[in-house]
């Protein structure tokens, strides 16, 4: 079945902008990255935005569709009511470059600063894990970074001067996952509290509400990185464990 629909779309740059009104043909089946590349073919040739895979698992196409931050290749038409009038907009969280499109190098910046793998001594083909080790690490291996956590998140969202000093859940929920991998050699509890800015997250749940790929960053990785900075930084048995040497890499409790 065919329809027209109502769309406005965010139009303009970094220093000004507006919503576009747009009147366009919609297909069963169709999704908004549909209707947009239809725009583009006949009304706005210019028009910017990012797309790669159209499949869900680029995470390119991310944009705010109705104020919901959301990919734009994963939300199917049939949602809406042909007599709505969809909004769609870039994430507010990052600049604008142009139309849908944003700087999200940020997100890259603090990828960068998060240590790499550390597996000690162990050579490949040496080292057994459980297997609930490998699912948690599979959870959050399945991130497409998309970016909707840390665009959704208030942190950043709200407060631009928090960029420097917080990473956002996407990176916090790796820093997670390299301090539970078993394998790795590293304590990262201080790194997350102190340089990533773990205790700035209120566990609000937003970043797990908006991931397309239905992570649970806060019950899964959020929550337990807070429980192990905390078991470290003050439970004085942690403590006085770690200054002698008899606590493990994000054990909470001394081992004889």
């Amino acid at each position: 079945m065919t329809y027209k629909a109502k769309f406005k779309v965010w139009r303009g740059d970094e220093g000004q902008g507006e919503l576009t009104d747009y009147t366009v043909e919609v297909n069963e089946g169709e999704v908004v990255l549909d209707i947009l590349h239809r725009l583009q073919a006949t009304q706005t040739p210019d028009l910017a935005l990012r797309w790669n895979c159209k499949a869900g698992k680029c995470g390119s196409c991310s944009a705010e569709i109705n104020g919901m931050p959301r990919l734009m290749c994963m939300t199917r038409m049939s949602t809406f009511t042909e007599d709505e009038t969809i909004t769609v907009t870039p994430v507010r969280t990052f600049p604008v470059i142009r139309d849908l499109v944003t700087d999200v190098s940020w997100n890259y910046q603090k990828a960068r600063e998060v240590p790499a793998f550390d597996g000690g001594d162990v050579k490949p083909g040496e080292f057994r894990m459980m297997q609930q080790d490998v699912e948690r690490s599979q959870e959050f291996r399945k991130c497409i970074e998309c970016f909707l956590c840390n665009n959704v998140c208030h942190v950043v969202r709200d407060h631009e001067e928090n960029k420097e000093a917080f990473a956002g859940p996407r990176f916090l929920m790796r820093v997670a996952e390299l301090e539970m991998h078993p394998a790795d050699v590293l304590d990262r509890r201080e790194i997350a509290q102190d340089e990533f800015g773990l205790g700035m997250c209120n566990i609000t749940k937003c970043c797990t509400e908006v991931c397309p790929e239905h992570i649970k960053i806060t019950d899964n990785a959020l929550i337990p990185m807070k429980e192990r900075v905390a078991g470290k930084k003050y439970d004085p048995i942690v403590w006085l464990g770690s200054k002698l040497g008899i606590v493990k890499k994000g054990e909470n409790t001394p081992t004889a």
